[in-house]
């Protein structure tokens, strides 16, 4: 008669131990062709002079000597 509870108790465990791993799965559909991200803080910096000029040197610097 003892074995009875604690067979209760293992296979309550293990139900909860199961239920605890559960993820529920997040799929996330998006249009072909339209970005739905976080902007880049990095796009509004590209359009400034500057940051063009600093492009370009780096260009040069890098594919010139090939």
């Amino acid at each position: 008669m003892n074995r009875r509870p604690m067979l209760c108790l293992v296979l309550l465990a293990t139900v909860l131990f199961a239920t605890g791993c559960y993820e529920k799965p997040q799929v996330v559909f998006f249009e072909p062709g339209e970005y739905k991200g976080r902007t880049d803080p990095l796009l509004a910096l590209e359009a400034t002079p500057e940051q063009q000029q600093r492009l370009e040197q780096r260009l040069r610097s890098v594919q010139m000597d090939r």
